[in-house]
Order: structure tokens, then C-alpha cells, then sequence
């Protein structure tokens, strides 16, 4: 029998963007219902994985910079707060293959953080000496920032989610909610089983799915699929900060990127263009892409280019048409908010996005906020890391697979699964035999 259930908000998708909405409200003082269609956390989001980048570096772009430079801060008082760090504070190498010039993202980066006061470490001619796990020659110029390096970021949205729940967030699991469709107002939302979650205010945060849940944006954010690989190599020592930290190498061109050993594994990924992906599809990583990995290790990491390969997944990046975020109520439905389009770069915000949104709700957006406003589709972007192009590493679509497949599952003992709503939603009709590469959008470095 389905059942009627009555909350101030009820937030669709327990993910980095919905948990820390739910915090944010409660302390507020509103009711929360936060809603999640698998797990919590769910093996599938796009916050899981053992750890996601938390940089300064934005090239030219001062107001995400700004942005970071308050989150580092509540990083910080996150970890004093739970006791054990989520936070690790390694710091991250920025490297070039060609000296650091200006109108380049790590020229540009290393210029207005030196500007704003960050102590940078120049690497010019010495990063095979103040990283030997990197070939000699392989890059030759670059910097180390001390400030950032990586969280946890599947134990951080479950210690969140447990946060929320403390506070007197009502989650539920396996709450499958049913497509927004149409342009009337919205008083909350109804699940697959029937049951209906009523409220004032209805915040969609469904990572990937946003799109499907919401039909009318789908010109303006999609879901991208990048390849993520975690290696098991030899030496552990060699890949272990501080003798090796979590880098981007030439990462506007190529989208290379990476961590230190951590949870017994070596992480390595791409912040390219990917590929469009029906959300629904099993997030199997293509296995044709890990040539291309092998290739980048033997020019630039030979101690991972036979290192095993303990886990595969796909990424979905919740990709805006611009790079930027979506928080904001929808200016013609009443009741509905937006709280998505990570696009790959959200995460490690976490500790402002719910204030973000809540802010939104309450129609007191800030400048800072003033960027990730409800809008039209316009001229395609990304933020400034982002290749753009099909560098080296350009991902195939995967074949068609069946619905019932399941993708290979990280160790549980290494690291608890996000809980962003990675299959918060009813499947897509799209087939995943239609996932296509994406268009390289022209970058811009607002």
C-alpha cells in the first residue's frame, strides 16, 4: 500500500550535492526528507571511490579560487571535527611538459595564486628530482602546491550522510522516484512503488540523472562518462607522499591526473571530454582505454606501467553545458530546485555546497553564488583543468550491455561507496548502444 510522507524539503539523490543540502536546511530549521534509490552510500555514485582531488588551481578563474580557498578552510575544521582526517593536506604537483607561460591553465594558475598569497614550490628543471617516481624528462617544468591534495571521498559522504541523519534527516533507501515531467509547479515527488514524499520545497541533486528526472535539462547538463583506474604497483614507497603526491600533468591538454598510494592502490583518471552515456547503463569502465593509461605510464610513470589493475569503474560527470554548477529554484516551476552539474569538479566544494543551496532556497544568493544560477543553454565551456579535446586519451563507448550486468565492485574494507544517486532514478530510454563521444567543447578560462 503506498503511503503519503510530509517534510519542508525533500531532496532527490544522497550524493556530495543532496547530503550536504540536508545538513545545511536542518541547521536552518527545516524538516528534510533525503531520498536515495539504492544504498546509502550507493556503489554507483559519482561521489564514490577511495579519494577525489581538492585543488586551488583554476587557472584564471579568481572566483573559483575564492570559492576553494573558503572550502579549504572548513576542510580543515571537517577533519578537526571528525577526529580521524578525510582530508589529507599532501599537497599536488602541477606539471608541464614545456616551461610555465602565461594563457596556459598551469601558467595562469601559478601567476594568481602567487597574486593572492600562496607560497608555490617551482619545479622547473627538477621534477624527476622532487618526484622520482616520475621519468626524467617526461615533464619538465611545473609547480608543487601545498595547499589541497585529497579526500576521502566515499567515507566522506557516509560520515556526512550519518551527520544529516543525527541531525534529524529522514533518509530513505531504494526510494526510486518517478520523472518530473511537464512545467507546472512541483510539491514533491512519487516513487516507482507509489509512495509520495510531499513538500514545499523539492531539490533535484541527482547527479547524472538530473536530466532524466528533469527532461527539461537536458540541453544543459549530461551525463559524461570518464574511465577510472586503480593500480596495485610494486613499490608502494615510491608512490606514497610525501615522495609522490596527487598531480594533473599537462591536464587542460591531456586530462591526466592522479593520486598517491592510498587504500593499497594507485587511482589514475582523465578530466577529458568523455563520452555521452545512458545513465542506466552498468558503469563498466571501457577496458579498451587502459592501453592508452599503459602508454602514459611508460613515457611518464614507468612503476605503474605493469602495475596490476584491482578496479575499474566509470565516472558519470554531471556535465554542464558551461562547467559550472547548477543551485538555484527554477524560475517558472514553483517548489522546484536544482542542485547539480558538478561536471567533475564539485566535490571538492563539500563543505560549501550546501550553503550554496540553501542560500538559493532562500533567495539570498551570494556573488560567489551568482555564477551556478538557474539559466539558458549558451556558449559551451568547461572549467579551466579541463581538456577539451580528444588528447591521448580519448574514451571509446563501451558495447551495449545488459541492464542486469553489474560493474566490478571496489574492495569494501578499502573504502565505503558515495551516495550520490548514481541510479537514484528510473532508467533512462536512451540505449546505452547510443552512447557517442561527446563534442570537444572550445575551453574558456573566464
Amino acid at each position: 500500500m503506498s503511503a503519503v510522507h510530509t517534510s519542508d524539503v525533500v531532496v532527490v539523490g544522497n550524493g556530495i550535492f543532496g547530503v550536504t543540502t540536508a545538513i545545511a536546511l536542518r541547521e536552518r530549521g527545516a524538516t528534510v526528507t533525503l531520498l536515495d534509490a539504492g544504498s546509502v552510500p550507493n556503489p554507483d555514485a559519482a561521489s564514490t571511490d577511495i579519494s577525489k582531488l581538492v585543488r586551488l588551481d583554476y587557472g584564471k578563474d579568481a572566483g573559483y579560487v575564492a570559492l576553494m580557498e573558503d572550502a579549504l578552510v572548513r576542510w580543515r575544521q571537517l577533519n578537526r571535527e571528525w577526529g580521524a582526517p578525510l582530508f589529507h593536506e599532501t599537497g599536488i604537483a602541477v606539471l608541464t611538459t614545456a616551461p610555465l607561460t602565461s594563457g596556459t591553465f598551469e601558467g595562469d594558475s601559478f601567476e594568481l595564486l602567487r597574486k593572492r598569497g600562496h607560497v608555490l614550490e617551482r619545479l622547473e628543471g627538477r621534477v624527476s628530482e622532487r618526484f622520482p617516481a616520475w621519468k626524467e624528462g617526461a615533464f619538465v617544468d611545473g609547480y608543487f602546491n601545498p595547499q589541497g591534495g585529497f579526500a576521502e571521498s566515499g567515507r566522506v559522504v557516509e560520515a556526512l550522510t550519518a551527520r544529516a541523519e543525527r541531525a534529524g534527516t529522514k533518509i530513505v533507501k531504494g526510494a526510486r522516484v518517478v520523472p518530473l515531467a511537464g512545467d507546472g509547479p512541483v510539491s514533491g515527488v512519487v516513487t516507482e512503488n507509489g509512495d509520495r514524499y510531499s513538500a514545499e520545497t523539492t531539490v533535484v541533486a541527482a547527479g547524472a540523472y538530473t536530466p532524466i528526472l528533469l527532461p527539461e535539462l537536458a540541453d544543459r547538463i549530461v551525463p559524461i562518462a570518464q574511465n577510472v583506474f586503480h593500480f596495485a604497483p610494486k613499490s608502494a614507497a615510491a608512490f606514497t607522499a610525501p615522495a609522490f603526491t596527487p598531480w594533473a600533468a599537462d591536464i587542460a591538454t591531456t586530462g591526466w591526473y592522479g593520486f598517491s598510494h592510498h587504500a593499497s592502490v594507485v587511482k589514475v583518471a582523465n578530466h577529458g571530454p568523455g563520452v555521452t552515456v545512458d545513465p542506466a547503463a552498468p558503469r563498466l569502465a571501457d577496458e579498451a582505454a587502459l592501453s592508452e593509461f599503459r602508454a602514459f605510464f611508460e613515457r611518464a610513470l614507468p612503476g605503474l606501467a605493469k602495475a596490476k589493475v584491482v578496479f575499474s569503474r566509470r565516472c558519470l560527470y554531471s556535465d554542464s553545458f558551461d562547467g559550472d554548477f547548477f543551485i538555484d529554484r527554477h524560475p517558472t516551476r514553483s517548489g522546484l530546485a536544482i542542485a547539480s552539474g558538478g561536471s567533475g569538479h564539485a566535490f571538492k566544494f563539500a563543505p560549501l555546497l550546501g550553503e550554496l543551496v540553501a542560500d538559493a532556497l532562500e533567495r539570498r544568493i551570494s556573488k560567489q553564488g551568482e555564477r551556478f544560477r538557474f539559466r539558458e543553454r549558451g556558449a559551451t565551456k568547461t572549467e579551466a583543468a579541463r581538456a577539451s579535446i580528444a588528447a591521448p586519451t580519448q574514451i571509446t563507448p563501451s558495447p551495449a550491455v545488459p541492464k542486469k550486468a553489474a560493474s566490478k565492485k571496489a574492495p569494501a574494507s578499502k573504502e565505503p561507496a558515495s551516495t550520490e544517486p548514481a541510479s537514484t532514478e528510473p532508467a533512462s530510454t536512451e540505449p546505452a548502444a547510443q552512447a557517442k563521444p561527446r563534442r570537444s567543447p572550445a575551453r574558456s578560462r573566464s
